[in-house]
């Protein structure tokens, strides 16, 4: 969740003096639009950044266009709804309520945001302390609009971005809790509602690169979480580029549809979805079995992505995004299955909604998500012909 970090002691008048300020800066710019005076002097807030601010945090001025909210009546209340929802808050009320409740220093928010941090932060001396002082803390809820409880924050997924951190011990962290009580398929409202600590943790990548993903979910089974209790989490997680994770879940008997089962490499369950004569059965849709080819391609998969380009998968085709299944291939730094589509005459220039070609693609992301392939894969699709002088960088 993208959300301000509130200072060691936040002060509420201070927030309620930038209310004001927001409010009388939108009425500033409005005179100087109205009059023509004045337009070029620089202000706190310009237009761009109060209306990335309203699209962002306000539901109903945030559905109009950039014009339709500078015109619209700004009050005092919306400037102090944009602003609680900026650190993460359902509404002012609620956002005044958490500041107060911290200037006390044994309230139960600042008890639960101190005993955050100390999950976070992997401070098990700390939480062990409060958890005695206060047992009951380990069912409470964070009063921010996700609701997490102090489990949900070992995921490092979906509560606020600055939190989102994996200590070493967050294995032990997860064990300390759920021995101490926390409900383990406790739902929360960070992505529409119904999330649970396994689900998260399984999509979050965090745990992923801290080295303990398939440990924490290891713990979460053994205290009785349950795989139903959060969706196809399997295709979540393959949607999220958690492979390992996919093929874990997969393998404790985790739903698998098409797409799924292409993910993380049934062969067998895939072939399962089609008729004799090549035609996809009632159990599977074309749109399962393109974003099933695209996941084979990402995961290297090789086997998958032979059976359907033989079967029903043109070579060229694409997905909602423009990408070719060796746009997905070369980005995950999969060398062999690019060998492989490229031996298909996988088209080298066709571009996605970004504009990138496959080159253009795998360029990018040997520099913002390296893969120990991509050198050879780079040189790959030079050798392939394709055309360097297009780069869009």
């Amino acid at each position: 969740m993208d959300a301000k970090e509130l200072p060691a002691f936040p002060s509420l008048e201070q927030y309620k003096k930038q209310a004001k300020e927001l409010v009388k800066a939108c009425k500033a710019r409005g005179k100087r639009k109205a009059t023509g005076a004045g337009l070029g002097q620089q202000i706190d807030f310009t237009e761009r950044d109060f209306i990335r601010r309203i699209k962002k945090h306000h539901p109903r001025l945030g559905k109009l266009s950039d014009s339709e909210i500078l015109r619209e009546k700004f009050a005092l209340a919306d400037a102090q709804f944009v602003i609680a929802r900026e650190y993460g808050f359902q509404s002012w009320s609620k956002f005044s309520k958490h500041i107060e409740e911290l200037t006390r220093e044994s309230s139960p928010v600042t008890t639960f945001e101190t005993s955050v941090e100390a999950v976070i932060n992997g401070d098990i001396a700390t939480l062990e302390r409060l958890l005695r002082e206060n047992p009951g803390l380990v069912r409470e809820r964070s009063t921010r609009v996700h609701r997490a409880t102090l489990l949900h924050y070992v995921s490092a997924n979906g509560v606020e971005d600055y939190r989102q951190k994996t200590p070493q011990n967050a294995v032990a962290i997860a064990k300390l809790l759920l021995e101490a009580g926390a409900e383990v398929d406790a739902p929360a409202e960070m992505y529409g509602g119904g999330d649970t600590t396994l689900g998260l943790t399984a999509t979050s990548v965090h745990p992923e690169r801290a080295g303990v993903q398939i440990e924490l979910l290891e713990t979460l089974f053994k205290h009785g979480a349950a795989i139903g209790a959060t969706g196809n989490v399997v295709n979540a997680c393959l949607a999220n580029g958690r492979g390992q994770a996919a093929q874990f879940l997969a393998q404790r008997d985790g739903p698998l549809d098409l797409e799924g089962a292409a993910g993380v490499g049934r062969l067998e369950l895939v072939k399962g979805f089609f008729n004799d004569d090549g035609s996809l059965k009632t159990n599977a849709t074309k749109a399962q079995m393109v974003s099933g080819f695209m996941w084979a391609c990402e995961y290297g998969r090789d086997s998958v992505v032979d059976f359907l380009l033989q079967k029903a998968v043109a070579i060229t085709t694409q997905d909602i995004g423009g990408q070719t299944g060796l746009h997905w291939a070369a980005t995950g730094g999969q060398l062999r299955t690019v060998e492989l589509l490229l031996d298909r005459k996988a088209p080298l220039e066709v571009k996605n909604i970004y504009g990138a070609t496959v080159l253009d693609q795998t360029l990018w992301s040997s520099h913002n998500d390296p893969k120990p392939d991509h050198a050879a894969i780079i040189q790959a699709l030079v050798n392939a012909g394709a055309d360097v002088n297009a780069y869009q960088g």
